[in-house]
């Protein structure tokens, strides 16, 4: 009796596991086909694939019957659909002849399949976006239909239909958007197979009679109108996007507190964050100018006893001399956030120095100088720079400033500043005048 119960024990504790696994495998294919996509769907999922090379038919071949180890002559050609970057499913068409190696007796059969099968981006499961953008690694399984055609002088009916299981594994070298190169591993075994590869004789076997191994080399063209092919895209999940935005908030937080000019207002309160040091601000961190001629009371201070007294360089045109000199050198500037070309609204007040200086001085003209930080690729940094230098001439133009008047230039990225320090690059972010 006590046999029993451990024998009853044992089956019910096999049934559980057999249960258990079940399910969890039946939620890693869920998770797989429907993974959800929330940041990046616009990828395109169809492919093409084609390659050529060797292979090895293993059992079952008469006695006294070889082939070449290996040999060249097996094709495919197929196309794919990927559900998500994660799985998809392909069908595929092959084709290999066979003949005599040597110390073979004589024989020549053609097989030709057509195979259903599943795949899994086993590049994105496993994240090697992380370090790599060009290599990427395919696993593909399914089950199709082939038919074995040998060729005289044995023949032995017209030929065998077979059904047959496929599993392999296809490494990546991505060439560029639209091309990856491809080898593929794969082994296939056949049921039901009746007739020996050389189709001198008949196969005594039942089950998983015939065996082959292909090893090939291709391409895999994408196709669609999208930039990027599910087999490299990262797509982020729900909670990638909350992390994310988690991030964006607190980087908000910490750009709005920087005081970049150290004036003691924060930069999103501060409608003028680029105030030369030590010029007195209002409250809403402006340097004071209250007699309204462009330039800080504070600094005005300091050029009456270095150089000369205020009504003197009113009179004498120095004032725009100075007004000139604090433009090109850097003292006003627009500033934007990251990854924008809309100048920050307090960058509004330096556009209006340029402004007014240029229409107080209608023959002179500028470059409109834009900078990105170092954080992105070069070329869209470049781009960017050059986004955010064409805003500010949009501004000067709408307000009477006549665009021939006017240079755009993007100078890229400004790696002046430490590229790790969220501060110091919020102060590169900027376009800059040369007045000429």
């Amino acid at each position: 009796m006590t046999h029993q119960w451990i024998i009853v024990h044992i089956f019910a504790l096999k049934i559980l596991i057999m249960k258990k696994t079940l399910l969890l495998s039946t939620l890693f294919f869920t998770s797989l086909f429907y993974a959800q996509e929330t940041s990046h769907t616009d990828y395109n999922k169809w492919s093409v694939e084609l390659s050529g090379g060797m292979h090895k038919p293993a059992r079952p071949l008469t006695s006294g019957f070889y082939t070449d180890t290996p040999s060249f002559s097996q094709f495919e050609i197929g196309t794919r659909y990927m559900f998500n970057n994660k799985a998809g499913a392909r069908i595929d068409f092959g084709y290999q002849m066979m003949s005599e190696g040597d110390n073979s007796r004589p024989f020549e059969t053609n097989f030709w399949r057509i195979s259903l099968q599943g795949v899994v981006n086993l590049g994105s499961l496993f994240d090697f976006h992380t370090w790599t953008n060009s290599l990427g690694l395919l696993a593909h399984a399914g089950a199709g239909y082939g038919k074995i055609l040998p060729q005289d002088p044995y023949e032995l009916g017209s030929g065998d239909q077979v059904g047959h299981f496929i599993a392999g594994i296809t490494p990546q070298l991505r060439l560029g958007d639209r091309v990856a190169l491809k080898g593929d591993l794969s082994m296939m075994g056949n049921f039901r197979q009746d007739v020996t590869w050389d189709g001198a004789s008949k196969t005594r076997m039942r089950g998983f009679n015939g065996y082959l191994v292909n090893v090939s080399i291709g391409l895999n063209v994408y196709l669609g109108k999208n930039q990027e092919h599910a087999d490299w895209v990262r797509v982020l999940s729900i909670e990638d996007d909350k992390f994310s935005e988690l991030e964006n908030r607190i980087a908000k937080i910490e750009t709005d507190l920087i005081d970049s000019d150290q004036d003691g207002i924060p930069d999103y309160l501060d409608r003028e964050p680029n105030t030369p040091s030590g010029v007195a601000v209002d409250s809403k961190g402006r340097a004071i100018d209250r007699n309204e001629n462009g330039i800080p009371d504070e600094m005005e201070r300091h050029l009456d006893q270095r150089y000369a007294r205020a009504d003197q360089i009113s009179k004498s045109g120095d004032a725009d001399q100075l007004i000139k000199t604090l433009l090109n050198e850097g003292y006003v500037n627009v500033y934007f956030k990251f990854d924008s070309a809309v100048p920050e609204i307090y960058s509004f007040e330096s556009i209006n120095y340029l402004v007014r200086y240029m229409t107080d001085n209608p023959s002179a003209t500028a470059d409109l100088i834009g900078y990105a930080d170092e954080i992105g690729n070069a070329e869209y940094n470049r781009q960017l720079s050059e986004r955010r230098a064409q805003a500010v001439y949009d501004i000067m133009v709408a307000a009477g400033i006549s665009g021939d008047r006017l240079n755009i230039i993007g100078n890229g990225v400004d790696s002046s500043v430490d590229k790790d320090n969220s501060s110091a690059r919020q102060l590169v972010r900027r376009v800059t005048f040369r007045l000429k």
